[in-house]
């Protein structure tokens, strides 16, 4: 093994946590290192299927779907995932994971710089203290060290960096940030708001708040609508690793990067109660690489942070780094997601949008806020969507033959709205993860073992979710013409979270409030391994914020020298 490197700090992974941690550190004069396990991709140049046209692929933009059933069966389930984001995601082949008998699980991936910073959908929501309470009100899961208040300023650090376009709504249970100007509902989605207000004042539909700049900002470019943001933006309109926080911290100097570097083990001294730094295995020569630390985050993403501490036992602690209270790798958690209606809505054909818009519509949580009013669940859901025109591809569905029919085609056709429900996932020890005792991948480290299952808590909300969205829609002129309430396999909605949650007392939990291990003061996990619940509304700001929060109070002990 190679000479050790000696820093301040050690960042695990370089999403959209770990670029925040190195930001911070950074700029705080840290001596820092990031490691990805995956290969570089440089901003702008790296980006190798940005500008293409569907002609200047091999399969058009589909894909070879011999080499994705092949290759890429789960990660060909993302709605992101086409032939031009493929080298986004990782190859399932080579990095298997299990699933317990019974369990469906979608394990979304992306190992490369920036992780899925470049894939996400940048819907960008704030929690509420209806969040953070609802473990103690319903006394499932255990109680959050933290309110809303504890956070409100982080928010306001992070959405003032990457840039978040929203309209403000004055909701108590989804609060207002700072926006940048919002993009526009369009005609059927206005109408659809107006008609929903005036039946439901406490029902909101809203655009959709996004992490696409609506203004230029630091060098970065406005928004152009191409709505093919996974491919990687040149113009740095979305919010990525690559645009935003890689940048800032490589211009203090205090920054090293190392890519293709598989972290297999956190080093501990059980004298010193402390970490000393990691291991990893260079990805492409097998190589062994060290470096030590005074502080370690962890930001490889929820469950590779989770599959690391429990990769990191010892003889001092055989179940695993910062488990003495024995729930690492429970209660994991993802958002309970199904398409709850589908309606046609006639009578706005004189109308058509132009450019694609990068985002769509929400409607916040309004069930079960200040009293429970939901039949066998107590927590809430929203819903994401949006209207739409179907295009010329609609000839696929539609008979037809000749001139004729495809002159029929050339004119945008009917308008419809769609709207999908995402419910509150309540934690639950039974759903966990651990490590395969049978099973290795390539790097000889044991693969990950998925054990999920929705509740009849998801089941209930999402079987009101398709009521109450057939009944919106119907009341504000949609023909709604299909629904569903059974939630999609565990993962697909792209946020797990959970398995080394935060907690105030270390019998129950991983971390403390400052997203610290009980135990183990040198350690932060501040990616999405910490949550203690799910909300019903997209995690990664919350996640930003925490991670912001957790490494200015990491600053201060390191100052102080408690660290």
């Amino acid at each position: 093994m190679a000479d050790a490197m000696i820093f301040d700090a050690i960042v695990v992974g370089s999403g959209i946590t770990g670029g925040w941690a190195a930001k911070e550190l950074t700029e705080a004069g840290l001596k820092v290192l990031m490691l990805e396990r995956g290969p570089m991709i440089v901003h702008q140049t790296g980006y190798v299927n940005e500008t293409k046209a569907p002609w200047d692929m091999p399969f058009r933009g589909v894909g070879d779907a011999e080499k994705y059933a092949r290759d890429y069966p789960v990660q060909r389930g993302n709605r992101h995932f086409t032939e031009f984001t493929e080298p986004h995601f990782v190859n399932d082949a080579e990095n298997p994971y299990a699933t317990e008998d019974g369990t469906a699980f979608n394990w979304f991936r992306s190992y490369n710089l920036g992780g899925r910073s470049l894939t996400w959908g940048r819907q960008s929501y704030r929690w509420s203290d209806y969040d953070f309470d609802a473990n103690r009100r319903d006394g499932n899961g255990t109680d959050w060290p933290i309110r809303y208040a504890d956070l409100a300023p982080w928010y306001d650090k992070v959405e003032e960096f990457i840039g978040v376009s929203g309209a403000a709504e004055g909701l108590a249970q989804l609060p207002d940030g700072r926006f940048q100007p919002p993009m526009a509902l369009n005609v059927v989605e206005q109408a659809v708001r107006e008609k929903i207000s005036a039946r439901w004042p406490e029902r909101r539909l809203t655009i959709g708040r996004t992490a696409n700049l609506t203004e230029a900002k630091d060098g970065r470019g406005e928004c152009q609508r191409r709505s093919i943001c996974a491919r990687g933006c040149s113009y740095g309109a979305y919010f990525s690793t690559q645009s935003s926080t890689l940048p800032a911290a490589q211009k203090t100097g205090n920054l090293t990067l190392v890519t293709d570097a598989v972290v297999e083990k956190i080093d501990y001294d059980p004298a010193t109660r402390r970490v000393t730094g990691v291991r990893w295995i260079d990805g492409k020569t097998r190589a062994r690489g060290q470096a030590t630390a005074r502080m370690v985050f962890l930001n490889a993403g929820a469950f590779n942070s989770v599959h690391l501490l429990l990769n990191s036992g010892s003889d001092a602690l055989p179940n695993g780094l910062a488990n003495a209270s024995g729930v690492l790798g429970t209660h994991i958690m993802d958002h309970a997601s199904t398409l709850s209606a589908i309606a046609l809505f006639p009578g706005f054909e004189q109308w058509t949008t132009f450019g694609n818009r990068p985002t769509g519509i929400v409607i916040p949580r309004f069930r079960n806020l200040d009293a429970i009013d939901g039949a066998g669940h107590d927590r809430g859901f929203s819903f994401q969507g949006g209207a739409l025109q179907s295009g010329w591809t609609r000839g696929k569905r539609e008979p037809g033959i000749g001139a004729a029919y495809k002159e029929a085609l050339q004119p945008p056709g009917m308008w419809r709205m769609v709207l999908v429900a995402f419910a509150d996932c309540v934690p639950r020890a039974s759903n966990r993860i651990t490590l395969d005792p049978k099973r290795t991948d390539a790097n000889g480290l044991p693969i990950l073992k998925v054990e999920f299952a929705f509740g009849a808590e998801e089941h209930a909300a999402l079987a009101q979710a398709k009521a109450d969205a057939a009944e919106m829609l119907g009341h504000a002129g949609g023909k709604v013409i299909m629904g569903f309430d059974r939630p999609n396999p565990g993962g697909s909605a792209i946020h797990e979270m959970g398995g080394a949650r935060m907690g105030a007392d270390p019998a129950t939990s991983v971390l403390n409030k400052w997203s610290q291990a009980h135990g183990v003061a040198n350690l932060f996990v501040t990616d999405g391994a910490q949550m203690s619940s799910s909300a019903c509304q997209n995690p990664s700001l919350t996640y930003m914020a925490l991670t912001a929060r957790a490494a200015g109070h990491a600053v201060e002990l390191l100052k102080e020298g408690v660290i």
